[in-house]
C-alpha cells in the first residue's frame, strides 16, 4: 500500500520512517528539489510539489491509497496559509475522487491558527463523507513527538482498516 506525505519535513519524515517500516510504500512531497536527497535517505519516493499549487501535487496522487496532508505548521502569510487550509485544500480533496485515494489524513493541530485547521478539518469531513472516503484527524500536540507519531501512525491504520 502506497501513502502520500504532503508535507513531508520532518514530522513527515519520522511519519514515513515508521510507515515503511511497517511495510507500506511512501511518497512524499517536498516544495523544491533541496528536499529530494532528505527524502530519498528515509526511503521516501521524493516528489516535487507544492500544496499552493494543486496541479502540481495531483500526479503524486497516482497508484496512491492514503493521502495525508501535514500542513498544520505551514509557515508564510496568514492570507496564504489560510487558502492552503481552504480553498487549495478543497481544491485537492475534490481532485482525489477520480484516483485511487481510498482514505485521507489532515493534521488537525500545529502553528497554524485554530480556526483555519478547524475549516480544514470540515472540509475533509465533508468531502470524505461526500465520497464515503475514510478519513482520520491528527490532533496530538507536535510539541510531543512521540505522541504526534503514534497519532499520525494510528490515523493511516484508521483509514485503512
Amino acid at each position: 500500500m502506497r501513502c502520500l506525505i504532503i508535507g513531508c519535513g520532518c514530522r513527515g519524515r519520522a511519519l514515513a520512517g515508521s510507515l515503511i517500516a511497517a511495510g507500506y510504500v511512501v511518497r512524499g512531497t517536498t516544495r523544491n528539489s533541496v528536499g529530494l536527497e532528505l527524502l530519498e535517505a528515509v526511503g521516501v519516493e521524493p516528489f516535487v510539489g507544492d500544496p499552493d499549487r494543486v496541479a502540481t501535487i495531483v500526479p503524486a496522487l497516482q497508484q496512491v491509497s492514503v493521502a495525508c496532508a501535514l500542513l498544520g505548521s505551514a509557515a508564510g502569510e496568514p492570507d496564504r496559509i489560510a487558502e492552503l487550509h481552504g480553498s487549495r485544500l478543497e481544491m485537492l480533496l475534490a481532485k482525489m475522487i477520480d484516483t485511487t485515494i481510498r482514505g485521507v489524513v489532515y493534521e488537525a493541530t500545529g502553528t497554524v491558527a485554530p480556526d483555519v485547521l478547524e475549516r480544514g478539518a470540515a472540509l475533509v469531513r465533508a468531502a470524505c463523507k461526500r465520497s464515503r472516503i475514510p478519513y482520520a484527524l491528527i490532533e496530538a500536540d507536535q510539541a510531543d513527538q512521540r505522541a504526534w507519531l503514534r497519532a499520525a501512525g494510528a490515523a493511516v491504520g484508521q483509514v485503512v482498516g
